[in-house]
């Protein structure tokens, strides 16, 4: 129980997979004297899921501490920069849109400005009126300039990516520069000690191969943690319906095309289309409920879509990839000397991208709280269990308020998914308060929430929530808000004359690279 947790086994590649060991050994050391090994399997068989293309912010700082340059990266990934998420045809279908940008209202750790903003609502967005990330997407701008440290930048920002790519990145990084052990090898056996714990795992070529904890990133297979413990998967189906994918790559029409700063969700008649923005392409997919329309109906939905960018006879001809997934997660995600990150500990559906984010936190809390033995490991293994289960009962919450707020009725999907008698408790209490206040910080009831206070009333107020609170603001108040208010509208008119296009500074980052820090 006592014996020093030495050898880390990652089961599985991926940006999962690779994340997860890049995370780790950028914060332990893997001298095999004094610190840790961090071995990663992977069969050569089985091909990633590879369409989780958005990030969060947060992925900044974790490639920065994996000592990942960003030109590198951008360059060797395809990638672009993400400031948010636009919703269109969520609310009403009348060709609306509203955004959900990466930068907080102004002066939100001070001021309100929700309260303030609400006699205004008919006049402007709440996204317009207490920031500039909104502006700067509707003008296709990038959220820094050439001139900008990696990492650095004007407006808050994560990636778009692609995600084959980016595996291939992470894991020339780990292996070269983190002395991260790479076996390419198929997991025929996984074998138990006395206690439960797994003391082995069998390859088909490099025999068994012993650790200390295992980390299983295996994917929807979940081998370690569902197929050899059987840890019971949780369903969201009933709450959130979608569990059919269909995506495409469709590449641009030319190569100065520009490139969308935001992940564009168009909502449809069972479900939304997503479109993401990279230099040589866009990634578009459909995400829906098999329930509620055929495969051959989301096709066609998704074949129009993609017609006005391809032209007819292209749209019609290029290849769909079908994906299937069961929206929910495992009942508890550490057990034993197992620990499930990505897919194996469950996912919902792409919006908001939650996805990568989920893995980077995972592999942050096992990096931080590595259990020093086996004696301890039970306890870091429970407050990683109770913080995940929050996280993913939040991540439900967050999601099904995009849906319950809205007022679309053309479809049985919409009238079904809508319905507030079908929400989760904990999100119906917060509705109810948020109808004479607007959400600030006491309704981030843990550290490191996923979504924080002010992407609910980014969601709230884009989809046309009313907050009618009480009238006790004190004057002084008020004007502290105007002035806020004002301030957004000369910061939005100075990036908006400063900034590039995101297409523009691509290509300088191509030329000249970002600056070092």
């Amino acid at each position: 129980m006592h014996k020093p947790l030495r050898k880390i086994v990652i089961v599985g590649g991926g940006s999962a997979g690779w994340l997860t060991a890049g995370v780790i050994a950028a914060e332990h050391s893997t001298d095999p004297n004094v610190g840790i090994e961090v071995t990663l399997i992977e069969s050569a068989d089985v091909a990633p899921i590879g369409v989780g293309e958005g990030t969060w912010p947060t992925m900044r700082s974790t490639l920065k501490k994996m000592g990942i340059s960003e030109t590198d990266f951008l360059l060797e990934c395809d990638a672009s920069f993400k400031q948010g998420s636009k919703f269109s045809n969520w609310r009403s279908n009348t060709n609306e849109h509203y955004y959900h940008p990466f930068t907080l209202p102004h002066g939100f750790n001070d001021t309100n400005l929700a309260s303030f903003w609400q006699p205004y609502r008919h006049k402007v967005s709440f996204a317009d009126a207490v920031g500039v990330q909104s502006h700067l997407g509707e003008h296709g701008l990038a959220p820094k300039q050439i001139s900008t440290a990696e990492y650095d930048f004007y407006a808050n920002y994560g990636y778009h990516l692609d995600a084959g790519k980016f595996a291939a990145l992470l894991q020339k990084h780990c292996t070269t520069k983190l002395a991260v052990k790479h076996i390419i090898d198929h997991v025929t056996q996984v074998n138990s000690s006395s206690n439960g714990d797994i003391a082995t795992i069998t390859t088909k070529n490099n025999g068994d191969i012993t650790g200390d904890l295992f980390i299983d990133c295996t994917g929807t297979a979940s081998l370690l943690l569902a197929k050899h413990y059987a840890v019971p998967f949780v369903s969201t189906k009933h709450i959130l319906f979608n569990d059919s994918a269909l995506a495409v790559h469709v590449p641009h029409q030319d190569s100065n095309s520009p490139i969308a700063s935001f992940t564009c969700s168009t909502a449809q008649s069972a479900g939304w289309i997503w479109d993401i923005g990279l230099p040589s392409r866009r990634g578009v997919g459909y995400t829906y409920s098999s329930r509620h329309i055929t495969d051959v109906e989301a096709e066609k939905a998704l074949r129009d879509y993609i017609t006005p960018i391809m032209g007819e006879s292209a749209a019609q001809s290029t290849k769909i990839r079908k994906i299937d997934f069961s929206p929910g997660h495992r009942e508890k995600f550490w057990h034993k000397n197992c620990v499930a990150v990505g897919l194996s500990a469950g996912f919902i559906e792409p919006l908001e991208a939650t996805a990568l984010a989920l893995i980077e936190l995972s592999a942050k809390m096992i990096s931080e709280q590595l259990p020093a033995d086996r004696e301890a490991m039970d306890l870091v293994a429970k407050r990683f269990n109770a913080k995940f289960l929050h996280r993913w009962l939040n991540i439900v919450d967050f999601l099904k308020l995009h849906y319950v707020l809205s007022k679309r009725t053309d479809s049985a999907y919409w009238r079904e998914i809508s319905d507030a008698e079908q929400l989760p408790d904990t999100l119906k209490e917060q509705l109810l308060l948020w109808k004479t206040r607007a959400p600030y910080h006491y309704d981030a009831t843990h550290t490191e929430e996923m979504f924080p206070p002010a992407s609910y009333q980014y969601i709230l107020y884009g989809m046309d929530f009313i907050t009618q609170p009480v009238n006790t603001k004190r004057v002084d108040e008020s004007k502290k808000a105007q002035v806020l208010f004002a301030e957004n509208v000369k910061q939005t008119k100075q990036l908006l004359s400063s900034l590039p296009s995101n297409r523009e500074l691509i290509n300088k980052i191509k030329l000249y690279g970002l600056p070092k820090i």
